[in-house]
Parts: C-alpha cells; structure tokens; sequence
C-alpha cells in the first residue's frame, strides 16, 4: 500500500511538471508571438533576432522541466541534476559535436549575429528562391512564388552562396533583351525600347543629380551583340524591388512586342528549309 501511494505521488508530481512546462511553454510562445506581431507594425523593425529568441527561450523551458522530470525518478535523479547543473549540459555538447544537431545550432546562431538575411528578405540558395518566413535553432523556412515552404537545415545554409536581393538596397535590374531582323531600323528599334520602359508605371529614375545634369538617359539601350540571325538589343530597366521588377518585366515583353509590329520592325525566329529529292522514275522501277 506504501509503495503505491508512493510511485502515484511520483507520477503525479512527474505530470504536474510536464503539464506545467507545456502550459508555460505554449504561455511564453504566444507572449512573445504577440509582442513580434506589435513590433512588425514598425516598418523598420527587424524580427530575425527575436524570433529566434523566442525559439531558444522555449527550448530552454522544455529542457529544464525534462531536467525536473527526471529528478523525480530515483534512477535517472543524477541526470537530471547533471543537467541543471551545467556538468550535464556539458557533456551532452561534447557528445553531439559532432553531430548535425549541434551543427545546426551553431549555425543558426552565427545566422542571427551575422545576418546574412533577415526575416522577410527574398534570398536564394542551392537554386531555391523564395521570402524568409523563419529562423530556428534547426532550419531557416523559405516561402517561395507558389506559396510553398522549403525548408533548408542552418548547416547547409552556412556552407552554401547567398543571393539577397533585399540586403542593403532592394531596388532590382531587370534587363529587356531582344533580338531584331538585320533589315530593321536600329535606331527606331532602341528608341522604342526606351520609350516603353520610361513610360510604365513602376520604372523608377535612379540617376544621380549628377548624371541628370550631364543629360545621361533615363534609359540605357545599346547593341549588344551581332548574332548569326538577328541585332541583339538590350534595355535597363530599373524598380523599387523584386516583385515590382518581375511585373514591369513580363510588361515591357508585351508591350515592346506590339510597338515593334506596329512599326515594321521583326523579330526573328528559327527557319527551316525542306527540298524533296525526286528520283528519277527509271531509277524507281529498277529499284
């Protein structure tokens, strides 16, 4: 009868803790989440650095109520203690240094002191492309163009070359490359491009007072190549930011499209020509 009265104490105590430690985790998260959510309504706030504060504070509540956990049971009472003391702690780095965990860890710390990208930063690794949407002690998860997330482990990201297109200066370059016929009017044809660009709605003027007052152009539009079948022309256009780029740019394909045929200039495409060889019928019959 003791020893049951005993071992309910025990686990009791054991789903007290554990009940405890998930409440004030869950309790925690959504204090902090509340607090991000109040500071991302400044347009100058960073959220990188207490996001993944948030994901450390929570991790640190679950391992000290494990850590309590484990104090109730005689047989694991020196794990336990080890653990809060620090000796444990320790021992458990030593054991994973050379594991992927610790590896992601780390990383993901360097992640936030360095930031090499922040949350809401468009960047692309290994080929992916897409907007930080978060940063843990394990994984950075990018959103990309088709609303799916991919997600990429913190040691890999810090092996790998970063593309970001929002550190610093968001402003993007799109450029408008188009072959025309070697009949067509050069002239013409660059002045077209350059019209179009200047005239869309979200090309924006990034020349210095200086250039203005050298009377550089708005728009920059050159001959880039004398290609086997066509004149390559190319036209910068410059945007606030990325997305504004990818809109303006499937724009300007259109539009410089429809100036180009409504002027006569062409475009132009693989041809083939096909010659039938005939045999003569004496040849045939003798076949």
């Amino acid at each position: 009868m003791l020893n049951f009265k005993t071992d309910f104490k025990l686990l009791l105590s054991i789903v007290i803790i554990i009940l405890f430690t998930f409440l004030l985790g869950a309790i925690v998260d959504k204090i902090l989440k509340r607090l991000i959510y109040r500071r991302l309504e400044r347009k100058d706030f960073d959220s990188t650095g207490l996001k993944f504060l948030k994901h450390l504070i929570i991790s640190i509540i679950y391992i000290l109520g494990i850590s309590f956990a484990l104090i109730q049971i005689p047989q694991f009472k020196i794990i336990g203690h080890s653990l809060l003391a620090g000796a444990g702690v320790l021992s458990l780095i030593a054991g994973l240094a050379s594991q992927q965990a610790l590896s992601n860890i780390m990383s993901g710390i360097f992640l936030v002191i360095f930031k090499p990208f922040r949350i809401n930063d468009r960047i692309t690794i290994n080929d992916f492309t897409g907007i930080v949407e978060d940063i843990n002690l394990r994984q950075v998860v990018l959103k990309d163009a088709e609303n799916n997330r991919i997600i990429i482990p913190n040691s890999v990201i810090s092996n790998e070359i970063i593309k970001n297109t929002n550190m610093q200066d968001t402003k993007c370059c799109k450029a408008i490359e188009i072959g025309i016929g070697y009949e067509s009017d050069i002239d013409k044809a660059l002045a077209i491009m350059q019209e179009e660009v200047a005239k869309h709605p979200l090309f924006i003027d990034t020349r210095t007072p200086e250039n203005i007052r050298e009377n550089s152009p708005l728009v920059v539009a050159r001959v880039i190549a004398l290609a086997d079948s066509s004149v390559n022309l190319k036209a910068w256009a410059w945007a606030k930011n990325h997305s504004d780029g990818f809109i303006m740019y499937c724009d300007l394909l259109q539009s410089i499209k429809k100036r180009f045929d409504a002027e006569k200039i062409s475009i132009p495409y693989p041809q083939r020509e096909i010659s039938i060889k005939t045999i003569p019928e004496d040849k045939r019959l003798s076949s």
